[in-house]
Order: structure tokens, then sequence, then C-alpha cells
């Protein structure tokens, strides 16, 4: 008697369980947010929410000369994606280790005719385009899509600093005669800086290109606008 009750009892949950879960069991259906994946698995594929890069707004215009003598503009990369940094070839600190992460990018994208890189010198009176057309060599730069540019230094201080917000300045008292972030920045097809959101959910607007993780999730990243 008293098994027979028990029945009825986990008879009775289960049929509350089933009229309170299962239409929210559709529900979350029919709106793409069922769980992908392994709830115990920290790499377990995330949502199309979740991957999505957050837009920042448009990047700062620009025009200014290359290595090879030639205006490049942000127009001239319309339609491709590309990464962007500031640097100067004398540079005796950050830049090497900048220089080695954009080759890191340059080879995985390589041939890709909708990925480009923009080099922008800080110390514009030192790297004429001559000076950057010997640097890209001696840095063994394959790509047509990586343009070195200089022009003048008051338009690229300004550029960096209230364009980019990524600090740029001279300083005597530093090796160099320079200061500068170690950033990288990532446009997209439209323009648009582009970035993912940190553990917290805050946008991180740009990547370390000193970081091997830095240069790891801009590469990720980088992947997913030349898909869109």
């Amino acid at each position: 008697m008293f098994k027979n009750k028990s029945y009825i009892g986990i008879s009775f949950v289960i049929l509350i369980f089933g009229i309170y879960a299962v239409p929210k069991i559709v529900d979350r259906i029919k709106n793409g947010d069922v769980v992908k994946g392994n709830r115990l698995d920290n790499v377990g594929a995330k949502s199309s929410k979740e991957a999505k890069l957050l837009t920042i707004g448009p990047a700062p215009k620009f025009e200014l000369t290359n290595q090879d003598n030639v205006k490049v503009s942000n127009e001239t990369y319309k339609g491709k994606v590309y990464v962007l940094e500031f640097f100067f070839t004398t540079c005796p600190s950050i830049c090497p280790k900048m220089n080695m992460s954009m080759l890191e990018i340059e080879k995985t994208f390589f041939g890709n005719p909708n990925f480009g890189i923009v080099s922008i010198t800080i110390d514009p009176k030192h790297d004429t385009p001559q000076v950057l057309k010997d640097h890209a060599k001696l840095l063994g730069v394959k790509s047509s899509n990586w343009n070195f540019l200089t022009g003048d230094r008051n338009v690229i201080m300004d550029l960096s600093n209230k364009g980019f917000n990524l600090y740029a300045g001279e300083n005597d008292k530093v090796s160099g005669g320079f200061e500068h972030s170690g950033l990288f920045a990532l446009i997209d097809k439209d323009g648009n800086i582009r970035c993912r959101k940190d553990e917290y959910g805050n946008p991180n607007i740009y990547y370390d290109g000193l970081d091997k993780k830095g240069v790891r999730d801009i590469q990720e990243d980088i992947k997913i606008l030349l898909a869109e």
C-alpha cells in the first residue's frame, strides 16, 4: 500500500514538472537559447549572441603616404578587414615585439585579398617612405596589403591620440625618444572598429600586440569579420 502511494507521489511530481518545464523548453528552442554543448565544458560552443563582436563606431579617417610613395587612406581598405597600429622604426623597446606579432598575423591571412595591415609611424621626421620600405624589407613583409605610412607629424599624433585614443608622444627621457601604446585596432569591411567583450561583458576596444593571448584573440576575430 505504501509502495503504491510512493509511485503515485512520484508520478504526481513528474506531472507537475512537465506542466511547468515543457512550455519553457519549447520557448527556448524557438528562441535559439538552448545550451549548446556540455554545461561543464568551458570550451563548449557559444551562442551566436556571445560570439558576435561589438561595433564601437567608425574608425577615424586618414590619408598618408606609404613606403612606395603612394597615397593610402581608409578608403583604400574599404571592403577589407584590417589591423592598424602606431609604431616607429627605431623603437628599441616594444616595436620589435609588435612587428613579430604583425608578422604572425600576416602569415595567418597571407594571400587573402580581403585582409590588410596598416602600420603608421609616429616619427615621420625620420621614417620617410624609403626608410619604411627598407624596414618592411628587413622584416620580410610579403603582403601587398600591408602599408607602412608616414606624413605630417601633427596629423599623425592627432590621429593616434584623438582619433583612435591610442597614446603616442615624444619623451626625451625614454629610450628612442617616443612613448606609445602596444595595442592593435581591428576594423571591419565597413570601416568600423570592432572588438570582443571581456569576462565582465565590457568592450575590450583594442588588442594587446605584446601578448600572445591578444594576438590569438585578434586572429580569431579577424576570421569572424572576414566571414561576415
